[in-house]
């Protein structure tokens, strides 16, 4: 497990239009190794958001809040609320009126029962966090707070999304629920720490550093491949603010046949699965894979030029047909030593 994303989890998009192109391109695949669909996920996250409305709520207003089309993640927030068949909203649609949320529309005011927000918590309200934000509602909050309103993810989830926080997590799990992790976490050395300082500075070149609000693959080193300059100024920002990074070791990611501009060519990956928790908790049989382009690349963030793949789980009981053999094509280049792979997973 590589982290967690609570607060505004993205990229299921990705994991919808890869298939349908895919299944578009190779149906005869898909019917032949019983592949679970993903298809339905929007009807899993209405479902999932609709269970979350306030009690007592008979047919429940849901709308998805987007910072706007200037948003990286624009293009999902607008699809996501197509095929949910609810309103995409902006901050600036919706008000505050007796302690209930409303939408404006054309034919009039509509009281809204869920927000799913795909923006930060400093931005929803700016009577209560960020005061020049004009991507949030004014009153929101309060409205929160006397369960008149259901915002999914809900305020402060993205505390689960702090790198400082990783490190516990299998504990918290033990704690509270009174089981082992199924998955195990990367070790992790806190820059906070002196004896974990005195490590990481010991060992940089062979290690992963990340700030701990960093996110989308920025802020971060790959010891393995900078060079002496870039180690230095990270050197420099661990003394200068320990508590700001955590270190990791640098791990083998899986790899995959990924088709580059010079042919078929391994590039390490990782997966992103979904889970929607409402009145049951649901797991997407498939996920968003994300690929490190460059060759010899570990960052497979699309913001540092990755890409994705489809990702199958094939039905409980299918069976995989057996592979016919197949004589090699001339015009195909020979395939590189592929590393043994594992599984990293990254929810």
């Amino acid at each position: 497990m590589l982290e967690d994303n609570l607060r505004v989890p993205s990229g299921v998009s990705y994991m919808l239009e890869n298939r349908k192109m895919m299944m578009r391109l190779f149906p005869d695949l898909f019917s032949e190794n019983s592949v679970a669909p993903v298809a339905h996920y929007p009807d899993m996250l209405l479902e999932t958001l609709r269970a979350s409305a306030p009690p007592a709520t008979a047919d429940p207003t849901v709308v998805v809040l987007t910072p706007g089309m200037y948003n990286s993640a624009y293009f999902e927030h607008a699809f996501l609320a197509q095929q949910m068949g609810v309103e995409l909203v902006e901050g600036q649609d919706l008000f505050v009126k007796d302690n209930f949320v409303y939408m404006r529309t054309t034919r009039g005011p509509k009281r809204v029962d869920v927000i799913y927000r795909r923006l930060d918590d400093d931005f929803l309200d700016p009577l209560a966090f960020r005061p020049s934000s004009t991507l949030g509602c004014a009153g929101l909050l309060n409205v929160y707070r006397s369960g008149n309103v259901a915002l999914c993810n809900a305020i402060g989830t993205g505390i689960a999304d702090d790198k400082s926080i990783y490190p516990y997590v299998p504990k918290m799990i033990e704690f509270y629920l009174g089981e082992k992790p199924i998955l195990k976490n990367v070790p992790t050395f806190m820059c906070r720490n002196t004896e974990d300082l005195k490590y990481t500075l010991a060992n940089l070149k062979d290690l992963v550093v990340k700030e701990v609000h960093g996110a989308g693959g920025y802020g971060m080193l790959v010891g393995l491949l900078r060079r002496q300059q870039k180690l230095r100024s990270f050197r420099a920002a661990l003394l200068a603010n320990p508590s700001g990074y955590i270190a990791q070791p640098t791990l083998s990611l899986s790899t995959c046949p990924t088709y580059v501009e010079s042919g078929i060519a391994p590039r390490h990956l990782d997966l992103r699965p979904f889970v929607l928790s409402g009145k049951d908790v649901q797991i997407v049989p498939g996920g968003l894979t994300r690929v490190a382009l460059k060759e010899g690349s570990l960052v497979v963030n699309s913001s540092q030029g990755g890409g994705t793949k489809d990702t199958w789980v094939i039905e409980a009981g299918a069976s995989l047909p057996a592979m016919n053999p197949m004589t090699p094509m001339s015009s195909m280049p020979p395939m590189p030593a592929m590393a043994p792979t594992t599984t990293q997973a990254q929810s």
